[in-house]
């Protein structure tokens, strides 16, 4: 990602804390919690924030699973790599918490 992208994403990342905080924050500890790539120490809770903060924008009321799962795994892709990231499947629960804590909204 380029400089402006990743200050563009910041900025809304922000927008959507304060507009959504209840649901941002649940989907960062959750990705923190399940830490596909493995990045979790016991000190930085934010860690996934970043990741958070745009998965949250993508999501909408008619998401399918499989389609939550595409949209988590191409964040996870589009801010690490795909070797990183690794393989769609292992995102298919991280989906469906999402999904589940979504549907509370």
């Amino acid at each position: 990602m380029t400089p402006d992208e990743v200050s563009r994403l910041r900025d809304e990342r922000k927008r959507l804390t304060i507009t959504y905080k209840g649901l941002f924050s649940e989907i960062s500890a959750l990705l923190f919690r399940h830490d596909p790539i493995g990045i979790k120490f016991d000190d930085n809770t934010d860690e996934y924030d970043a990741e958070a903060g745009t998965i949250l924008p993508r999501l909408r009321r008619d998401v399918s699973i499989e389609e939550l799962t595409t949209i988590v795994h191409e964040e996870f892709v589009r801010w690490f790599d795909p070797e990183i990231a690794g393989p769609r499947e292992k995102y298919s629960v991280i989906a469906a918490e999402i999904l589940t804590a979504y549907g509370r909204m």
